[in-house]
């Protein structure tokens, strides 16, 4: 138990930084659109790369540094514009409950969470490499990373499911624009903090 609480604790402190994972969940809970199947892909996707950093894959970024660069600038471009298009729709206006964008058919949403979560250079540095390292210096590497991955399906469907409490707030269209500035502006700051960061 206690190595299944270790990495239930460092995998929920690691989650816990607001995101562009978090913040689709976050939209995608406040229209109610494919919550369960997106928090699925989050989580799933969390948990094949905990595994795979707990297996030594991590080692496999060490010997390639490369590659963390070329994943750091493609997801800063899509990061960028995926901000532009929520700071466009915040100064737009006219959103409510109602879902629109990628948000409209599965497959839109589905394809968005994946882009959003696996070009993510913070996802493969701190998921794969930090937490990886960590488990391998565990005593029961296998518990460490169960608990890891169990604090990612438990925060995404929390975040997920528990979105629809705030449903009262965004009923005013005022607040669905201070979101969507709120989240354009997260994707800018993290798109620019990975180009300076691999500049």
């Amino acid at each position: 138990m206690e190595f299944f609480l270790s990495g239930f604790l460092l995998g929920l402190s690691l989650i816990l930084a607001i995101g562009p994972q978090n913040a689709f969940i976050l939209k995608a809970g406040l229209t109610k659109r494919f919550v369960p199947l997106l928090c699925l892909v989050c989580a799933s996707s969390d948990a094949i790369l905990i595994v795979s950093g707990a297996f030594g894959f991590g080692v496999f970024f060490e010997i390639f540094p490369k590659l963390t660069v070329f994943i750091a600038y493609l997801g800063s471009a899509f990061l960028f514009f995926y901000g532009f298009f929520a700071i466009k729709s915040a100064f737009k206006g006219g959103k409510s409950l109602e879902a629109d964008g990628v948000l409209k058919t599965p497959s839109k949403a589905v394809i968005s969470c994946l882009l959003l979560t696996w070009l993510n250079p913070h996802v493969y540095l701190d998921t794969v490499v930090l937490l990886g390292s960590i488990a391998n210096q565990s005593q029961d590497p296998l518990l460490f990373s169960i608990g890891a991955v169990v604090a990612s399906f438990v925060f995404f469907f929390s975040l997920g499911f528990g979105a629809t409490l705030l449903r009262p707030l965004f009923r005013s269209e005022k607040s669905w624009r201070g979101l969507d500035i709120f989240v354009g502006l997260v994707m800018w700051s993290i798109a620019v903090s990975l180009v300076i960061g691999n500049y």
